[in-house]
């Protein structure tokens, strides 16, 4: 990532980096990398073009900061049970495609590979999110709540894909209320995968 230095003088203002990092996220959600600018960033945030380029040598920097710093991780929580993480681990996908960064989350799936300095931000972030995944699982194998021979890939395959694919076949009009409940979604959904695997 390459971070133009603060300038002397006044201290940064984290708002002003929280406003423009969002509005970097927005921007790309809607317009992909095609049509993400510094202008149109600058814009959504309400700032300077000037204030930008002040903090970020190029748009590429731009979107990697705010990738960093606004997007959703989803990492590995042990609650002591594979359930039990399963759930949490679903309702973090939930969370990350409903939220306020959904479309760039959206997005990235489609582009990051194509988009030069990112791609290798998204991959580290993609790589940390597997290992987290199946960390869970095999956890679950090692306490004999699955079988030895389950397959790790397929089963969160299911979970996330299945996740995933609840938020895109949601109605518009229905995700607000989706979004205020996703760990009761995602227990339904665990319960429906884990039943015949673990019978």
């Amino acid at each position: 990532m390459s971070v133009t230095p603060s300038q002397p003088g006044r201290p940064r203002d984290p708002e002003v980096d929280r406003r423009i990092g969002q509005a970097a996220l927005d921007v790309f959600g809607d317009a992909g990398w095609a049509g993400f600018a510094m202008e149109a960033v600058a814009k959504r945030a309400g700032v300077g073009k000037a204030s930008l380029y002040l903090r970020w040598n190029s748009k590429e920097a731009v979107l990697t900061d705010a990738l960093t710093l606004g997007l959703p991780k989803v990492a590995d929580v042990d609650t002591g049970t594979l359930h039990g993480d399963l759930v949490e681990l679903a309702t973090q996908m939930l969370d990350l495609y409903l939220g306020p960064c959904s479309r760039a989350a959206m997005r990235l799936n489609l582009e990051a590979a194509s988009i030069p300095g990112v791609a290798e931000h998204y991959e580290a972030m993609r790589t940390a999110q597997v290992l987290a995944a199946r960390a869970i699982v095999r956890r679950g194998i090692d306490r004999g709540e699955l079988p030895a021979g389950t397959p790790v890939t397929l089963l969160l395959d299911t979970l996330v894909g299945g996740a995933m694919m609840h938020v895109l076949t949601t109605p518009t009009g229905k995700r607000a209320a989706l979004a205020n409940d996703t760990a009761s979604y995602a227990q339904r959904l665990v319960d429906f995968l884990l039943h015949p695997v673990s019978a």
